[in-house]
């Protein structure tokens, strides 16, 4: 089970990673924080010190189109806020 999906690369994120050193991922639904944390551990090679989660529900989106309305619904995901130990520090943008 492949546990973390993506980084969460927003302003808001941006900012608590560098004032709280959190960092935030899109993880799998079924997951849960032992293996959130573990998965970070492995990945990054750093050291988890507190794991939040919410689950978030899809949205309804509709549409005008020439043939008419158009509704559907965005997928659920589940994020996890992850905080590390003070010194650590995970660089997104290393690769690029």
């Amino acid at each position: 089970m492949e546990i973390l999906i993506k980084p969460i690369l927003t302003e808001k994120m941006t900012i608590q990673g560098e004032k709280l050193n959190r960092y935030g991922f899109v993880v799998d639904p079924r997951a849960n924080k032992l293996q959130i944390k573990s998965a970070v551990e492995a990945m990054y090679g750093v050291v988890v010190t507190e794991v939040n989660t919410a689950n978030y529900a899809g949205k309804f989106k509709s549409r005008y189109t020439k043939s008419g309305l158009l509704t559907g619904r965005s997928n659920n995901f589940k994020k996890a806020t992850v905080t590390l130990k003070e010194g650590d520090k995970i660089d997104f943008y290393s690769n690029i």
